[in-house]
């Protein structure tokens, strides 16, 4: 993982856990391809822990094979996607309030992973969002 702080404090904003309701998510998708993101939908309801999260996500962004299912390999995939083109990424993972509940330690290292993620992003120039739904 990048031990590289941000650039400035709007990659720490790039990653938000707030509640989504399923009209919000689509509001969200929305705008995101309406600026040109592509924008992926990760569903984690039921979702035990970090090995259920990393095959969820490799899933949802179609990682390739060489995809490690660990949490450097997670930030590896998370910080290139050169797999899927785009002007930007936008990334909302729904129902993961179990997930927070039941597997919390997992679930602060995915989002800290995906708030380094953005900032290696906001480096080069581009945009990465994620929402997390809890």
């Amino acid at each position: 993982m990048n031990d590289e702080p941000p650039i400035d404090g709007h990659a720490a904003d790039a990653v938000q856990v707030l509640p989504l309701d399923d009209a919000a998510v689509d509001a969200l998708c929305r705008l995101g391809r309406s600026l040109g993101l592509r924008v992926a939908r990760i569903d984690l309801a039921g979702c035990a822990g970090k090995e259920e999260l990393l095959d969820r996500t490799a899933a949802a962004l179609e990682f390739p094979g060489w995809f490690g299912r660990n949490w450097d390999a997670f930030y590896d995939c998370l910080a290139d996607l050169g797999w899927r083109p785009g002007t930007g990424h936008l990334l909302i993972f729904e129902h993961a309030g179990g997930m927070r509940r039941n597997a919390p330690e997992a679930f602060d290292t995915a989002v800290a992973i995906l708030g380094d993620a953005a900032a290696a992003w906001q480096r080069r120039g581009h945009p990465f969002r994620a929402f997390v739904s809890a």
